[in-house]
């Protein structure tokens, strides 16, 4: 992992597709490529499936101690990534709470709407903000980037990985319980081989870790050969669309970010 990382830092290499360790991973990357021009903490991006294609979830478990104004990075990172990789043309970004109200919340959230929406006042924001979301907007409305600390994303995203394994192994279970259901099961064989494709993460292959210089894509230790290939095609498609120059420059003209204080007075 540190010889790959090397070898993005020396520029013989414009990515690197990790199966690794996790925290490895970002120390690896962190340390060693060092951070992109405006960016405070680097973020690992999760897609998860929805109506309308993916919702980017971030952060996922790079930082779990995040603040505010961490947040508004990863909300200007990952809303280039939906733009540049999965063809939103104004992604729609939310922040992760108990409620859609804006009053709801805790104080890190409340913190990170205010200055959300401070900077989207004086338009400064490269995304649409829609406020707040919970967590069954992420499959069910149309929001290209969920924000959340790296404790709550990881959580969330391990959580949405359990629950899909057991709803699969209960299907079974109960269309295996007798004859008829199998072969009904054998008749809708098509529907459910497009719902795991669908599904499966392979088919994102790895989660980005944004913000660092050079490309870094964090796969699932359980990754088979066809998530590794999808996972190269994204870095290559980040390679190409100039996701990290995109990142800084939208960074530079975002500008110092407030502090909550400022923007949300308590």
């Amino acid at each position: 992992m540190s010889i790959s990382v090397d070898l993005v830092k020396s520029g013989d290499a414009d990515a690197v597709v990790s199966a690794g360790n996790t925290g490895a991973a970002v120390a690896a990357a962190t340390v060693k490529l060092r951070l992109l021009d405006g960016v405070e903490r680097a973020g690992i991006v999760t897609q998860l499936p929805n109506e309308f294609g993916v919702c980017n979830v971030t952060d996922t478990g790079a930082n779990p101690d995040a603040k505010p104004r961490h947040l508004v990075g990863y909300a200007v990172m990952a809303s280039i990534l939906a733009r540049s990789v999965y063809g939103k043309q104004m992604p729609k970004v939310g922040v992760m709470s108990n409620g859609s109200e804006d009053e709801k919340g805790t104080d890190f959230t409340k913190g990170t709407f205010c200055l959300l929406k401070h900077l989207e006042e004086r338009g400064a924001l490269p995304f649409k903000f829609v406020g707040n979301v919970e967590g069954h907007d992420l499959f069910e409305h149309e929001i290209d980037v969920a924000l959340t600390d790296g404790f709550t994303g990881n959580v969330l995203l391990k959580t949405c990985e359990a629950t899909a394994k057991a709803f699969s192994k209960w299907l079974k279970e109960e269309l295996k319980a007798n004859p008829f259901r199998m072969v009904g099961a054998a008749c809708a064989s098509g529907a459910f081989r497009a719902m795991k494709a669908r599904l499966s993460a392979d088919s994102v292959g790895g989660s980005p870790l944004l913000g660092v210089r050079g490309v870094t894509i964090i796969a699932h230790g359980s990754s088979t050969p066809v998530a590794i290939r999808n996972a190269l095609r994204v870095s290559m498609e980040m390679v190409q669309q100039g996701v990290n120059p995109l990142i800084e420059e939208e960074m530079a003209r975002l500008g110092t970010i407030p502090e909550v204080a400022e923007v949300y007075p308590k």
